[in-house]
């Protein structure tokens, strides 16, 4: 799940790919060699991102709210090297409320610097393995330029990585190939129900992204990918529960069965100009919550939050978090329990632990608007984000790039270590 630029959420609100894969030269060491390079069943996804945040099926998700339950003298470490000094992540996936999966980068002697992190134990310990041979970039740069910025797992043996093309690995990540792309940029990618979701946009050189992306699909074991629908930029992909939703416009569109079908519903927000929809999430099998976002002012946006117990057929309004940062992300462990990512002057995630009716700060950092990244969940209680994602390789910027954990439905969160 990507969020939206600052820029690209300002005028939202206002207007109402390469050859063989090998080791790179900076990642973590294989299983098997000291040198280096360099996110359950696919049918019970979790939240994703602003979507985006940003899996049960590969979906970004999962954490625990204080020290890990598990320690690496209980678990078997799993195969990998070191963790590059220096490491900080951009994109995060959760197998199971134990295993995840991070892309990230670190400083190198000879870049590309992509690197990949995995965890068996909930973040307690981490071993490094193989990555793409492609600098790791920024979803919002809007260029065809080669890079990765997104991860995603169906299953601990099959994954994604993907940006401006995608690669595919079936071993647990020791081995990448280049796998066939829907072609353009690849801006969010989820799996679910046997089915690999995409969210695509044609950008150029000079003339950046288009403002209409398409929503495509293909079955996890391979194939040709299909058209799907047409969503409007900028956009993630929600799911949870063998559901997805996408934003489009002023409605949202759902599937249950990865895509094969959709149904579009409007959304409640008011006219453009007034507010617009910024985010959605999926809170369960029959369930969907819409964040509503206008009246922008210095480092805030009026946020409000509609819920639907049909899909989207029908809506109601539930409550508003804090006026405090552009939204960066909407994501639910239950029909009760809403994270709202903000984003501006500060990173603040709200939470609301009575479906949306009130909202407190659950994570407050006064760092100029880092923002988020793959807000998610993988158990009601389990939930994952990353905290100022990192845009560049080598993380030239000097972003954390870090995870952020909650065990308790996102009424708290904690940083994780690497």
């Amino acid at each position: 799940m990507n969020t939206p630029s600052r820029a690209s959420r300002a005028a939202l609100l206002s207007a109402a790919l390469l050859a063989a894969v090998a080791l790179s030269a900076c990642g973590a060491a294989s299983s098997t060699a000291g040198g280096g390079g360099g996110a359950t069943a696919p049918s019970t996804s979790a939240t994703s991102g602003g979507a985006a945040s940003a899996s049960a099926s590969a979906s970004a998700a999962s954490g625990a709210a204080s020290a890990p339950a598990a320690t690496a003298s209980a678990v078997s470490a799993p195969p990998g090297g070191p963790v590059p000094s220096g490491f900080a992540a951009t994109s995060v996936t959760f197998v199971s409320p134990e295993e995840a999966f991070v892309l990230g980068t670190a400083p190198c002697a000879k870049a590309p610097c992509t690197s990949i992190l995995r965890t068996l134990d909930r973040g307690a310990s981490w071993r490094g393995l193989p990555a793409p041979v492609v600098p790791l970039g920024n979803a919002q740069a809007n260029t065809p330029a080669p890079a990765v910025w997104g991860i995603r797992f169906a299953n601990p043996e099959v994954g994604f990585v993907f940006g401006n093309g995608l690669w595919q690995t079936s071993d647990g990540g020791e081995q990448w190939t280049s796998a066939a792309s829907p072609g353009g940029s690849i801006k969010s990618l989820e799996v679910i129900d046997n089915q690999v979701l995409a969210l695509t946009a044609v950008c150029t050189a000079n003339g950046g992204c288009g403002q209409t992306e398409s929503l495509v699909r293909r079955p996890l074991a391979g194939g040709a990918w299909q058209f799907v629908a047409p969503t409007h930029y900028p956009g993630t992909i929600s799911t949870q529960a063998r559901v997805a939703a996408v934003l489009y416009g002023s409605s949202v569109i759902v599937t249950a069965n990865g895509g094969l079908s959709t149904v579009r519903h409007a959304v409640p927000c008011a006219t453009i100009g007034v507010s617009s929809p910024v985010a959605v999430a999926v809170t369960g099998p029959d369930g969907l919550a819409m964040e509503c976002g206008g009246g922008a002012a210095a480092g805030s946006v009026e946020k409000t939050v509609y819920v639907s117990d049909d899909l989207g057929a029908h809506w109601t309004k539930a409550g508003s978090p804090g006026s405090g940062g552009d939204p960066d992300g909407l994501s639910a462990g239950s029909t009760s329990q809403l994270v709202a990512a903000a984003s501006s002057g500060a990173s603040i995630l709200y939470y609301s632990g009575d479906g949306g009716a009130k909202w407190s700060t659950a994570f407050f950092a006064g760092d100029g608007g880092l923002g988020f990244n793959d807000l998610g969940f993988t158990t009601p209680a389990d939930g994952v984000v990353v905290y100022g994602p990192v845009q560049s390789d080598d993380n030239a910027e000097g972003q954390p790039g870090r995870l952020l954990l909650t065990g308790n439905g996102g009424a708290s969160w904690q940083p994780v270590s690497f």
